[in-house]
């Protein structure tokens, strides 16, 4: 019994329109993957906010180390991993931190292991890109950066310019105020003003948020206009729920009241997660086609200057052994014709004799 497709009935139908639907179906059944780099000095709330934003315990185990072992440590980086389920979409979600950054009184050479790690991840992607089994590659590269700025200062510190201009032509960097909870509204305008004016005279690019295509609805538009406008993103983390008005939210309580941290009156923690979970896709592939294609280009490129210095390498040996041994040659030469300059001085000596001897009988 033949099978009756309805696409065969209608008439001009092929069935195109499933294809993004093919495609989300096989995304969502594989997983996502995701690598988020945390930046920024101890005690501004890194871990507390990552734990918010993906309701998890990234750092079960982690021992904070005094005063005095602070002063002495260098940067580690420390990368956690967690599965996260949600509605059957899985996302397997690395979080990349890095103790110790901007903790030593000489910070020269904070940024140098964070550098390093982000070139480490590169090279392993593209090496396993070139290798056999190209199949199941894990990509451990970093698709994004929050980088956390103090409240307590007027701006951006020389470490801040100094570490985002060494880092914003690797990674898409999301600048980050931290502890927002401790300004008041007016104040951190004037911080978010201060910050964006001092990135661009200091020509550091920041993640830029995609602009809408002209097709999309009107409440996505001006969810996108929102959240360009609120960078840096100002915000507080807390795990702790707390009751307001019969309801659990989860906050941080202080004296004066409750500050609520998925409210969006009272910081931009939602504003950030949405920037992460809506742009996810985007994040990788400015990752993907911008940083790892710059990394990917400088790498065979120096690898063929590495080939060419090589040959020209190889060719100097050469002439050098050919010169080595045309010296060898020569100096051979030279001992041999003495030695038979010596031979016929003696055979003409010996004539000599033998005349004079002949001469007296």
């Amino acid at each position: 019994m033949a099978m009756a497709f309805s696409s065969i009935e209608t008439p001009g139908y092929v069935g195109f329109a499933n294809l993004p639907n093919q495609v989300h179906r096989k995304s969502v059944k594989k997983g996502f993957e995701f690598t988020l780099m945390v930046v920024g000095e101890s005690g501004l709330g890194k871990s507390t906010l990552v734990n918010s934003l993906f309701l998890t315990d990234l750092y079960p185990e982690r021992i904070i180390p005094d005063a005095i072992e602070k002063q002495k440590q260098t940067v580690k980086l420390e990368a956690s991993t967690v599965e996260i389920e949600e509605r059957g979409v899985k996302l397997r979600l690395t979080v990349v931190d890095t103790p110790g950054f901007g903790d030593a009184i000489d910070n020269s050479n904070s940024f140098s292991a964070i550098l390093e790690y982000i070139d480490e991840q590169y090279e392993r992607f593209l090496r396993d890109e070139s290798g056999l089994n190209r199949r199941n590659i894990v990509d451990n590269r970093i698709h994004c950066c929050f980088y956390f700025i103090s409240p307590f200062g007027h701006g951006l510190k020389p470490l801040d310019v100094e570490f985002m201009k060494k880092l914003h032509s690797k990674v898409n960097i999301v600048p980050v105020i931290a502890k927002a909870d401790c300004l008041t509204k007016k104040e951190i305008l004037r911080l978010k003003c201060r910050i964006m004016q001092e990135i661009e005279s200091h020509g550091i690019k920041i993640y830029p948020l995609p602009d809408c295509d002209s097709d999309e609805d009107e409440d996505y538009k001006e969810q996108v206009k929102q959240l360009k406008e609120a960078v840096p993103f100002a915000v507080c983390g807390a795990n702790t729920l707390l009751e307001v008005k019969g309801k659990k939210v989860r906050g941080r309580l202080y004296p004066w009241g409750v500050v609520e941290v998925e409210n969006p009156d009272h910081c931009d923690f939602i504003k950030l997660r949405t920037m992460l979970i809506t742009h996810m896709q985007d994040l990788q592939e400015v990752t993907q086609e911008v940083h790892y294609e710059n990394y990917r280009s400088d790498r065979l490129a120096k690898g063929i200057k590495g080939k060419e210095n090589g040959i020209k390498q190889e060719r100097e040996n050469n002439v050098n052994a050919q010169t080595v041994a045309n010296s060898a040659l020569s100096e051979k030469d030279r001992i041999l014709q003495e030695k038979e300059a010596e031979l016929a001085r003696m055979t003409e000596m010996l004539a000599q004799m033998q005349a004079r001897m002949q001469a007296q009988h």
